[in-house]
């Protein structure tokens, strides 16, 4: 039965959630973004006062808060994770308030990609969201535009990995239940640049997704421009543990 998806914001009437094409397309992705995000800092605008504690760690540039990803990296593929050491009680009643993470990731959904375990950070430093493919879509656009323009996140990381089913699946193209499919369109882009090689084309999404963000928020353009925020596509070997910047 056909129902209104009124989350794209064109006004038709479509026969299956999220087959508006208008819904997918740059023009889509500003328009929806642009009102989410109108919503999100409307409803959340008391988490602009942020007090001194929770804002200290938003003091780093762009590039140290991409260091401190790296570096934290570097610290999980080599079995030294700090992040465990640290007094986890403390970390809730400092932020249970308010929260100042210093930098935002957009990851595949997949679950032997544990967001925080493989940057070695704890409770309060990253804004993560996540997604089968790590695509971007106008609820994606207004939480990183959220996580940038109200809680000061330094970089996005937009973080493809090795073996990721989604991906896989786009290529093979073959019937789905349910609406699996859905993820097909924004990441036949990816199959069409790389060809039909997993890792090539989890690498292609990565860095379209990554771009697909910088041009299709305003919000996270002109923070780039001013320097205040950097936007990178990272890929993930899931038996190493190593992140790769793209």
């Amino acid at each position: 039965m056909a129902s209104l998806h009124s989350a794209c914001g064109c006004g038709a009437v479509h026969s299956e959630v999220g087959s508006c094409p208008e819904r997918w397309s740059r023009r889509g992705l500003l328009r929806s973004g642009a009102a989410l995000t109108a919503g999100l800092m409307a409803g959340w605008g008391a988490e602009i006062a942020l007090p001194k504690i929770a804002r200290a760690q938003t003091q780093m540039t762009p590039d140290a808060a991409l260091q401190t990803m790296m570096d934290g990296n570097k610290r999980f593929t080599q079995g030294q994770i700090t992040s465990f050491n640290d007094d986890l009680k403390l970390l809730k009643e400092k932020t249970a308030e308010s929260q100042a993470p210093f930098a935002a990731l957009l990851s595949c959904a997949d679950s032997r990609v544990p967001a925080e375990l493989v940057f070695d950070q704890t409770i309060g430093h990253l804004f993560v969201c996540r997604v089968a493919g790590n695509i971007v879509s106008p609820e994606l656009i207004a939480s990183l535009e959220y996580g940038a323009a109200v809680l000061g996140t330094k970089a996005i990381m937009v973080l493809g990995h090795s073996n990721c089913g989604a991906v896989s699946a786009t290529i093979a193209a073959k019937a789905v239940p349910g609406q699996i499919s859905v993820l097909y369109r924004s990441i036949r882009p990816a199959v069409d640049q790389a060809g039909t090689n997993v890792e090539a084309a989890s690498k292609a999404n990565a860095k379209i997704q990554a771009g697909l963000l910088g041009t299709s928020s305003p919000v996270l353009a002109e923070q780039v421009k001013n320097n205040q925020l950097k936007i990178v596509a990272a890929y993930y070997d899931v038996a190493s543990g190593v992140v790769s910047l793209l």
